[in-house]
């Protein structure tokens, strides 16, 4: 297939460049994501395949214990300190290639604004999303702040989503990988036409 087929072909050798960069990929796929250092370790090991000359142009990690239904303050302390040390565990591992990167940072789902019986807080609506990496023209708040007030939150219990997530993962691919608009539409994201890209550049010039 002149569109699949290529993808596979890529698909294998990144899977088999992982397999010797960083060892068996089983072993390193299990275990508890929530473990402490785990994040850090697949963050350092998706630099290391980031950065080798024949290796991957894109890579996801994934990080849990976010769902934090109690004792919510140590616990996202805690998490917030984890994900900090993986970012520059990523960073290290990429050297000169973490000027070339940008990393975006997303949730799937945010948290209710008020705290719970637990100290804690339950599934909501709106998240956050970090854009971090040396190709960003960074230092900046993008979107507006909706507000913590009664009648600013969604259904009275979240924070009002601001920003389409499709949209910033567009944005990001827009002007990273030079992907274009109609691609994106329609390919990446199918359907998605009614959310856009940003109109703010999020690279480097």
């Amino acid at each position: 297939d002149p569109v699949l087929g290529p993808a596979l072909d890529e698909g294998r050798r990144s899977e088999a460049m992982s397999k010797r960069t960083l060892g068996d990929a089983n072993d390193m796929a299990a275990g508890n994501m929530r473990a402490p250092n785990r994040f850090k370790t697949l963050a350092e090991a998706g630099g290391r395949l980031l950065a080798a000359p024949e290796g991957a142009r894109i890579a996801v990690v994934e990080m849990g214990g976010w769902d934090t239904h109690f004792a919510q303050a140590n616990r996202l302390a805690r998490n917030l300190e984890l994900f900090a040390e993986g970012i520059v565990a990523l960073k290290d591992a990429l050297g000169p290639a973490w000027s070339r990167t940008v990393v975006v940072a997303a949730t799937e789902f945010g948290r209710t604004v008020r705290a719970n019986g637990s100290g804690g807080t339950d599934h909501g609506t709106a998240g956050a999303a970090f854009l971090i990496g040396g190709a960003l023209a960074g230092k900046r708040v993008l979107g507006k702040w909706p507000g913590l007030g009664r009648t600013a939150l969604f259904e009275n219990r979240d924070l009002a989503p601001a920003i389409d997530m499709r949209a910033l993962f567009k944005t990001a691919l827009r002007d990273h990988l030079a992907i274009a608009p109609s691609a994106l539409d329609v390919s990446v994201f199918p359907g998605s036409g009614a959310a856009a890209p940003l109109t703010t550049r999020l690279t480097r010039a």
